[in-house]
């Protein structure tokens, strides 16, 4: 255990340490800190003269760091967060809601009702996630997968989106020609295209760009 000596010589060490990574003297830096001698940023840099709390933050604008860094916070954490050689650290992560189930195949009804929040990388900017049933969009997305929506309501040609069908919703690869849509599986053998033209378009909403999934998380 770190004793209370180790760390007040610590904080003494950081001071002249950085003072010296600046290039200023003892004098520039006493007046930096509003001392009229030099002689206190002596003192203070070799242990003989104690720091009040209230003046660790004004070390800190001086000698333009933070008050972490002095007092070795800075340095505890990156030895938290170090990770062995051969993996990589996890990203950042959010929570977003698992609000119900959705076609990979013939579209079923989206239940829209929060199971569970689930963590997911924050990169993805999701708003909800859906979990999928059918293997339509196999082998890219399968059975199971809970796929990671982020709400929009275009997305580009040949994206993955969730659509919705009426009260419907299927997850597909979208195009749109002219005033036709078509939604194409990933495994057409399983899933022919579904085309939709004319007065069908009224029933055809874009939910939102499939960003993300996650596979045997439940």
């Amino acid at each position: 255990m770190e004793k209370a000596g180790d760390f007040v010589s610590e904080l003494y060490n950081r001071i002249k340490t950085r003072r010296q990574e600046l290039g200023l003297t003892v004098e520039e830096l006493a007046n930096r800190m509003g001392y009229k001698d030099k002689s206190s940023i002596s003192k203070i840099e070799n242990g003989k003269a104690d720091i009040p709390q209230s003046k660790v933050e004004a070390f800190a604008k001086a000698l333009e760091t933070t008050t972490a860094y002095l007092i070795g916070i800075d340095e505890e954490k990156e030895r938290a967060v170090k990770v062995p050689p051969g993996f990589e650290p996890l990203p950042e992560m959010v929570q977003v809601p698992l609000i119900g189930n959705i076609a990979c195949g013939t579209p079923i009804t989206a239940e829209e009702n929060i199971k569970q929040y689930i963590g997911i990388p924050a990169a993805w900017r999701a708003d909800f996630a859906l979990e999928c049933h059918g293997d339509s969009m196999a082998p890219r997305i399968c059975d199971g997968d809970i796929v990671c929506i982020r709400k929009q309501c275009e997305v580009e040609t040949g994206q993955i989106a969730a659509v919705r069908i009426g009260e419907e919703a299927t997850l597909k690869h979208f195009y749109k020609s002219g005033e036709m849509v078509q939604l194409i599986a990933e495994n057409s053998a399983v899933c022919p295209p579904m085309i939709f033209s004319g007065t069908q378009l009224a029933d055809i909403k874009i939910e939102g760009l499939a960003v993300g999934f996650c596979r045997g998380l439940l």
